[in-house]
């Protein structure tokens, strides 16, 4: 059964297009993960400031095998040691992840 990640991000009004501009930038670089089935970025359109990044993976040991990867950590700024690589200062004043599965009707 499929579970569905969400990360919700807060960012500021004027920040929407740099975030979604970040995001573009890297389309395609979760694909090749075993157990990645697909990923969505949803931009608020009724005035909230906070984008959801969906994503879809075959089971949580997928997902967590993804978020312990190199992958991971290059794509979040940071190198394989773990540490913080210089990048460009984060557009999301919070973040939070949430997590569910698909319902069975």
């Amino acid at each position: 059964m499929s579970i569905i990640k969400i990360n919700a991000i807060t960012v500021p009004a004027d920040s929407g297009d740099e975030l979604a501009k970040r995001f573009a930038g890297r389309a395609g670089a979760v694909d090749g993960q075993p157990g990645f089935e697909g990923f969505e970025l949803l931009q608020p359109t009724d005035g909230r400031t906070v984008w959801l990044v969906l994503t879809r993976w075959a089971d949580e040991a997928s997902y967590e095998a993804w978020r312990a990867s190199a992958s991971f950590g290059h794509g979040h700024g940071r190198g394989d040691s773990g540490e913080t690589a210089a990048r460009p200062k984060p557009v999301g004043v919070s973040a939070e992840v949430w997590s569910f599965s698909v319902a069975e009707l």
